[in-house]
């Protein structure tokens, strides 16, 4: 295994499921496994923060997925994260960090496809990452939710909110390259927005 594929870390608690997204997984990208919360923040030591995706179960005994997204997003690590949990989907999930939400089960192309996108998504910059991340959280709720409850929700119409403002900012940077072929101002500019 190459060291220069990206690697992915896969947190789960049940042994041989995560043995079993580490073995899907094991043929395209360099996979390691933590089976709890602590050993997952132990396994981000050893490698020094340099994580390229995160798969996360959300109820783990100790130290939960929701706990670990948030010691990820204050440590600084640069990885993007994919919740994967028996847990439906509530508007809690707003305020969390991650990138993708996964429902258990999840079948092997389904877990391959969203890290690929993960990666993808890692190439892009800030504003485009959180137009990825923050469309994939209302499309989870519009999926688990009715529209009433959506309608009534102020934190979900806040959400598309801040979507259609990313997306039109996104929109202006693609036509301001569009017009001027200017790559590094475009870069320049969200890194100021970030």
């Amino acid at each position: 295994m190459s060291e220069s594929q990206p690697l992915v870390l896969v947190v789960e608690d049940e042994p041989d499921l995560a043995d079993l997204y580490a073995a899907w997984l094991g043929d395209e990208y360099r996979v390691r496994t933590a089976y709890g919360g602590h050993e997952a923040l132990d396994v981000l030591d050893d490698v020094d923060g340099t994580v390229d995706a995160i798969l996360l179960d959300r109820r783990m005994p100790g130290l939960s997925g929701d706990e670990v997204l948030a010691a990820v997003r204050e440590r600084g690590v640069d990885c993007r994260v994919a919740m994967v949990t028996a847990v439906e989907p509530d508007f809690d999930i707003l305020e969390m960090g991650f990138d993708d939400y996964l429902v258990k089960p999840v079948a092997s192309d389904t877990l391959r496809e969203t890290v690929e996108g993960l990666l993808q998504r890692g190439e892009y910059d800030t504003g485009v990452q959180d137009l990825f991340a923050l469309t994939s959280k209302k499309a989870m709720l519009e999926a688990e939710k009715s529209a009433s409850e959506l309608a009534d929700n102020e934190e979900y119409q806040a959400l598309t909110e801040e979507i259609e403002t990313l997306r039109a900012d996104v929109d202006d940077s693609l036509e301001a390259v569009a017009e001027t072929d200017d790559f590094e101002g475009l870069f320049r500019e969200f890194d100021v927005d970030a």
